[in-house]
C-alpha cells in the first residue's frame, strides 16, 4: 500500500500525518521477513491444501489446473510427498481463510523450504511454489493411502442387498 509505483511522496498528498506514520510503520513491519535467512522458518513457502483441491474453484482458493489437482488432499499427504522428495518440509496447524469448513481434516498448512541460505534453489526441479505444488498433486494419488481405499472398497459392494423387496406405487 505505501511502497507502491508512486513513492512515499503520495502519502502526503491521501493521508493525514497520523495515518501516515502508521502506514509506513506497516509498510516496515510487513517486509521484516526479508531480513532472515532462506533457511529460517519464516521465509518457507506456505502450502494449503485448496492450493491443489479439484473440489475447489480459483475464486475458492485452487492455484493449479483442475485437470492436475486432487480431490481432497490432506496436509499429512503433502508432508509425505515433499518430504520423501527431500524438501525440508513443516507442518502448521493454520486454517486457510478461504476455507468455510472448520472440520479437522481441512486444517492444516504446510511450509517448505525453496531456496537455500545463498538463495539457490535447495533441488533444481523444485524452484518455484507452482513447482512443488505441481508435484504434490501429481504424487498424491499414487500414496498407498490412496491406492489401497479404492482398491478395498469393492469388496463388500454386494453384502446387504438380500431382504430387501421394492414396493410398486398402487394405481
Amino acid at each position: 500500500m505505501v511502497c507502491d509505483w508512486l513513492g512515499t511522496w503520495s502519502i502526503h498528498l491521501l493521508y493525514t500525518p497520523s495515518q501516515q506514520q502508521r502506514l509506513l510503520r506497516g509498510c516496515v513491519y510487513n517486509m521484516a521477513h526479508l531480513n532472515k535467512s532462506h533457511e529460517h522458518q519464516d521465509r518457507f513457502i506456505c502450502i494449503y491444501p485448496a492450493y491443489i483441491n479439484n473440489k475447489k474453484t480459483i475464486a475458492e482458493g485452487r492455484r493449479i489446473p483442475l485437470e492436475k489437482a486432487v480431490q481432497n488432499p490432506t496436509c499429512a499427504e503433502i508432508h509425505d510427498v515433499c518430504d520423501v522428495s527431500g524438501l525440508k518440509v513443516l507442518v502448521e496447524n493454520k486454517m486457510y481463510t478461504r476455507e468455510w469448513n472448520r472440520d479437522v481434516q481441512y486444517r492444516g498448512r504446510v511450509r517448505v523450504q525453496l531456496k537455500n541460505e545463498d538463495g539457490s534453489p535447495c533441488l533444481p526441479q523444485f524452484a518455484t511454489r507452482k513447482a512443488v505444488m505441481l508435484h504434490a498433486a501429481e504424487m498424491i494419488p499414487k500414496l498407498k493411502t490412496r491406492t489401497q481405499k479404492a482398491g478395498g472398497g469393492d469388496q463388500n459392494v454386494q453384502q446387504g442387498d438380500g431382504g430387501k423387496k421394492s414396493k410398486k406405487k398402487k394405481k
